[in-house]
């Protein structure tokens, strides 16, 4: 197992990609702690996992500070969590653009600064490929997504030896898109999967292996992998 006896913290692993992720890692051999903002859905996840559930709000430097001295040491953290909110450039209100940067980007800052990763260990970033490929009324979370990928590489230098990279996610269908009508989104899944060349959209699955190729490739770091079924190329 590639993970047998290493701790591994995901940041946002009640749901989506996290919960992918906690549950590859802990098929993997890994002891498995999951946090996030919901505490209701955050136990009921860590009960069917077998793993340990501790509350955490990213935009609260005590609640990350205090999530990450329960944690105490360990060797991987991953960080998913964000609440977004976007719109029209021109429009958008200024509260929800300071939001959506205080929850995905200040949010991980605060998770890099507080994690007491082993030497050797890894820290990696959940951005998206607006970052690269940006569309009308989403400004905001490319901005978000782009510093997210700076930052890992700039961090890959000054946390060395701790190993940080970054996976930029393409379309991917999670329960975060469920806010949806049911209809527009399975009409919205269906066109953009026509129009790539794996002729599917993601599933958390589908980021979750990358993730754990970060965490067991010891000569990664300072990377920016993207997993979009050939969005950026088609």
């Amino acid at each position: 197992m590639l993970l047998k006896g290493k701790k591994v913290v995901v940041v946002g692993g009640s749901s989506g990609i996290g919960l992918a992720t906690a549950e590859m890692a802990k098929r993997e051999g890994a002891d498995v702690i999951i946090a996030s903002r919901n505490a209701t859905r955050l136990d009921a996840m860590a009960e069917k996992l077998n793993a340990v559930a501790i509350p955490a709000d990213v935009t609260s430097d005590q609640s990350v500070s205090e999530l990450f001295r329960r944690c105490g040491p360990v060797d991987h953290v991953v960080v998913t969590a964000a609440q977004l909110k976007t719109g029209p450039f021109k429009t958008v209100a200024m509260d929800d653009v300071r939001s959506t940067m205080e929850s995905k980007f200040w949010g991980a800052w605060r998770v890099a600064r507080s994690a007491d990763i082993r030497p050797g260990g890894s820290l990696t970033l959940v951005t998206g490929f607006l970052s690269v490929r940006p569309r009308p009324n989403s400004a905001i979370v490319g901005s978000a997504n782009g510093a997210l990928e700076s930052l890992a590489r700039a961090l890959a230098l000054e946390l060395a030896p701790i190993r940080v990279n970054a996976v930029s996610p393409g379309v991917i269908d999670t329960p975060i898109r469920a806010a949806m009508p049911e209809e527009a989104r399975r009409d919205m899944l269906a066109k953009t999967a026509a129009g790539l060349p794996v002729g599917r959209v993601g599933q958390g699955e589908d980021i979750a292996r990358q993730i754990l190729a970060f965490m067991a490739n010891g000569f990664a770091t300072g990377s920016i992998v993207y997993i979009d079924g050939g969005a950026l190329v088609s």
